[in-house]
């Protein structure tokens, strides 16, 4: 499945407006659940869905470092200009939810399965 797809199917909330194509059209590998930026650090894989509520701008840092696929803000959070304007450099999509992440890492775990 790739990044859109999952943005669709998920209704989630398209952040990054300034993203390429190719971000977009990522495949999605799995996903991540985590608040910790250390444990996404040494747990996600590349292409990998990073759920978290963090917003500030290590977020899209650390998604850039791992190579993830997207960054998924859940409940709600906040999520800072700041981390905004450095994912759109870095070519990272970040998306948004009111859902909590239990819910979202749910649902994406059920798309993934219908593969």
């Amino acid at each position: 499945m790739k990044v859109k797809e999952m943005l669709e199917k998920l209704n989630l909330q398209l952040l990054t407006k300034d993203v390429s194509e190719d971000a977009l059209y990522a495949e999605v590998e799995g996903g991540y659940a985590s608040d910790l930026l250390s444990n996404a650090m040494g747990q996600a894989q590349p292409g990998m869905v990073w759920v978290t509520m963090q917003g500030h701008q290590n977020v899209a840092a650390v998604a850039s470092l791992i190579g993830l696929s997207c960054v998924v803000v859940a409940g709600d959070g906040p999520v800072a200009e700041e981390t905004l304007h450095k994912a759109n450099m870095n070519d990272i999509v970040i998306a948004a939810t009111k859902e909590p992440a239990f819910d979202v890492i749910g649902r994406l775990y059920a798309l993934q399965a219908e593969k």
